[in-house]
Parts: structure tokens; sequence; C-alpha cells
């Protein structure tokens, strides 16, 4: 099944999502569906929320981005109630877009450097350290289940000058290959 993503203006998309249990409710089928979600809509990640469900879980796979850097093929996994317990190196800047805002790229500044633990599908834990591309995809997915969006990390200025690209989408008006929804 491919959901629809819930883009910008749904509040859904700023609340703290729930951690879940290995018993949650058809969590396999979510998964698959969540896989196959983002690759139809030509995604590198994608998080819970934007499918309208305010759980800790995204799925990422980084083989698009593998071009420019052979070590992102194959990189595929999924996160569930991961918590990033560490950021550090420097700051790097790297043009950054997402489903949820549909047309808007923008510069964003991270650490290069991250330490994350979650569970598998199999809820098998880890912890793990991850640098560059990868640490920068698991942190924007981190992010939407802190109700966080990358346009909160850019400068109040261009945020500014996003305003009406933001209200268009708010209000259905972004015309994408792929299923949107506005969730109240």
């Amino acid at each position: 099944m491919i959901y629809p993503i819930v883009v910008y203006g749904s509040p859904l998309l700023r609340k703290i999502s729930q951690e879940i249990s290995k018993d949650y409710p058809e969590l396999k089928q979510i998964v698959y569906n969540m896989f196959e979600t983002m690759y139809v809509t030509d995604g590198v990640g994608l998080a819970a929320p934007q499918i309208g469900k305010s759980i800790r879980i995204f799925v990422i796979d980084t083989t698009a981005l593998s071009e420019d850097d052979p070590d992102l093929e194959g990189f595929r996994k999924v996160f569930i109630n991961p918590k990033i317990i560490e950021e550090k190196g420097e700051i790097f800047t790297y043009t950054e877009g997402c489903l949820s805002l549909p047309d808007i790229r923008e510069d964003v500044d991270r650490p290069e450097k991250i330490r994350v633990q979650y569970y598998d599908e199999e809820f098998n834990f880890f912890d793990e350290n991850y640098h560059g591309i990868k640490a920068r995809v698991i942190q924007h997915e981190y992010d939407h289940l802190e109700g966080i969006l990358f346009i909160d990390r850019i400068a109040p200025l261009k945020r500014k000058m996003l305003k009406g690209k933001l209200n268009d989408i708010a209000k259905g008006k972004a015309s994408v290959a792929y299923k949107t929804k506005l969730v109240k």
C-alpha cells in the first residue's frame, strides 16, 4: 500500500511521536509500506509522521545518492524508537528537501557525526555511529519524530522568503507526482 504523504500545514508534523513496542499492530506491514511509499516518491527517507502515524519509526535507503558517494549504495535501514545520543564533528552544509515540503530545497547546517541507538524491524537493538550523508539523512528523519522540519533549521529570513510556497503547500496547491494529504 502506498501511503499519501502528509504535507506542511498538518499539525501532526509538529507533534513529538510516541515510542512503540515490538507487538505494535501490523508493524512489518507498515515498514514494508513505508519503503514502498518512499521508493514511489523518490525519497531517501520517510518518517511515520509523514504517513499520518505519530509513532517513532523511520526508514531510509540512500542508494539513490550513491552515484556521488559509493558508500551510500545499499544503505537501507529501519529505525524504531531511535535516540540520537551524540552529535559531534564539524558542522557541514548540504541542500535538503523533504517529501512533506514539495518543491522546497534549502541549505541546512548539521553536525557531520552522530551516535544513534535504535531497534530494527525485528526489535534487535543497535548502538551505532554514522558520519556524512548517512548521519544527515538520519538526523533529518529523526527531526520528523521530534516535530521538527528542516525549514526550522534555516535562517529566519530564508524562512520568511518561503512563506508563499509554504502557504501554497498548506492549501493543497503544491504540484507533485505523488499523493499528498493535509491532516488537520
